[in-house]
């Protein structure tokens, strides 16, 4: 069995500021362990954009806020292993050690936007929400089944609480 450790998550986002970026990736990384760093892509799209991904992708012809696409079968709380998903390693990342490509994840911009003013909460809250959602999605959390649904929710609310984003 291969030594892991704390997860180190690094976010590929061109259009997140730095500051923001940063603060997700050092909490999220609280999210996992590994035994090598992950690489999410995260993707702000349009409504068009997203409807057209959910097509393609899920046979699904509507607007979502956020999709996720795994780039391993991982199980949701176990420690993630680069040696039992060598297809996911990756050479170097910006300066960094090599890596794994966990997934990329698409959020909604302009659904995000509705959800904020429905639940009464920031834009930045349910955008940070949805990252956090679609990056449990890639470490194998699913909410299809009411035990697995428990268990994601609590996940995304502990996360969530150490970006000091909790539901008020």
């Amino acid at each position: 069995m291969v030594e892991t450790a704390k997860g180190r998550l690094i976010l590929d986002c061109e259009s997140m500021e730095e500051g923001p970026r940063k603060t997700l990736e050092n909490v999220l990384s609280e999210g996992f362990v590994s035994d090598m760093p992950l690489v999410l892509e995260v993707m702000f799209v349009s409504e068009e954009e997203i409807r057209a991904l959910n097509a393609r992708e899920r046979n699904v012809d509507k607007v979502t806020d956020v999709l996720s696409f795994p780039a391993a079968e991982l199980t949701a709380g176990e420690p993630v292993s680069a040696g039992e998903h060598p297809d996911c390693v990756e050479p170097a990342y910006d300066g960094e050690e090599e890596h794994m490509y966990l997934g990329s994840v698409a959020v909604c911009t302009a659904r995000a936007k509705e959800q904020a003013q429905e639940y009464g909460h920031s834009e930045a809250r349910e955008i940070a929400y949805l990252i956090v959602h679609g990056m449990l999605h890639c470490l194998g959390y699913d909410h299809e089944r009411e035990e697995d649904r428990r268990a994601m929710r609590q996940k995304e609310e502990e996360l969530m609480a150490k970006l000091g984003l909790a539901r008020e």
